[in-house]
């Protein structure tokens, strides 16, 4: 994420009134309308948060009105059911991002963007951010689906028709479902990149940092429920793979395999040796 590649004379000390030079690296060098470089960098950034933030809204409602409620209609070609797959809940993250950019508009300063106070915007809404989670999650289930479909021409020109008649640009549906997976992984770089524009006076500061934290825990958070689900889903395929499985499944106790390996039994008196597999998952072996 580079807003701000083009800083202005960075190498060279600069004259000011009574001829004394200012150091660029002090952050301190006026830049306009009495803004330091620093400003105009943290400007930069902040309209760049907003218009993609702008941006990101048009998208989801691209989504739900150019395609969503289109395949409603067609209850011959979709059921309920595989919209969900497709789509997930971006439903309900389109309601979610509608209420954040409000919020962050509010706290939007047009004639000063620099002094715009938007980290408490962040912190307010990173625990309904984590519903981006389900969608994250069910995202490889979408363009299993989807490349199920569009082997099937009808939805092909369906699906096309859509983008057309809602002026959408020339992408194809996975494309643009792609873009909730991108956005919540961009928060902390945009976040991180206002943090290095804004200085520690600044109302804003101790919030955006605690904004970049909550961010990357998001993500993180994401991360980690995306790596339990995987998890899960090998622990039920490995035990359907054994024939004449006893006793309860694995999964009423653990939910992720630790090691697995051979082992070898010895049989006294003879030393006889045999050799078995074993399994260690975190709450049993």
């Amino acid at each position: 994420l580079r807003v701000n590649q083009d800083e202005p004379m960075e190498d060279y000390p600069l004259k000011v009134e009574g001829g004394k030079e200012e150091d660029p690296s002090s952050g301190s060098r006026r830049f306009g309308m009495g803004q330091t470089t620093k400003d105009q960098m943290r400007t930069n950034v902040i309209n760049e948060i907003i218009s993609t933030e702008r941006d990101y809204i048009k998208h989801l409602k691209d989504i739900c009105e150019g395609y969503i409620k289109q395949c409603r209609k067609r209850a011959d070609m979709f059921t309920e059911e595989q919209l969900k797959t497709i789509f997930g809940n971006i439903e309900d993250i389109y309601r979610c991002q509608k209420k954040f950019v409000k919020a962050l508009e509010k706290k939007f300063n047009k004639d000063h963007p620099h002094l715009s106070e938007v980290g408490s915007c962040f912190l307010e809404y990173q625990t309904e951010f984590q519903i981006y989670s389900e969608y994250c999650n069910n995202h490889p289930n979408a363009c299993m689906e989807l490349s199920r479909l569009t082997k099937v021409n009808k939805y092909v020109y369906f699906f096309e028709a859509c983008r057309l008649l809602q002026k959408m640009i020339d992408i194809s549906l996975d494309g643009f479902l792609l873009t909730p997976v991108q956005k919540i992984c961009k928060y902390p770089l945009q976040l991180a990149e206002l943090l290095k524009y804004t200085n520690p006076q600044h109302r804003d500061f101790k919030d955006v940092e605690a904004a970049l934290n909550a961010m990357k825990n998001v993500a993180r958070l994401i991360n980690e429920r995306k790596r339990r689900l995987e998890n899960i889903d090998k622990i039920a395929q490995w035990q359907s793979s054994i024939e004449d499985w006893e006793g309860e499944d694995v999964l009423v106790r653990s939910s992720e395999l630790i090691y697995s390996g051979e082992l070898t039994k010895i049989s006294q008196p003879q030393a006889k040796s045999q050799q078995r597999m074993f399994f260690l998952f975190d709450h049993q072996l």
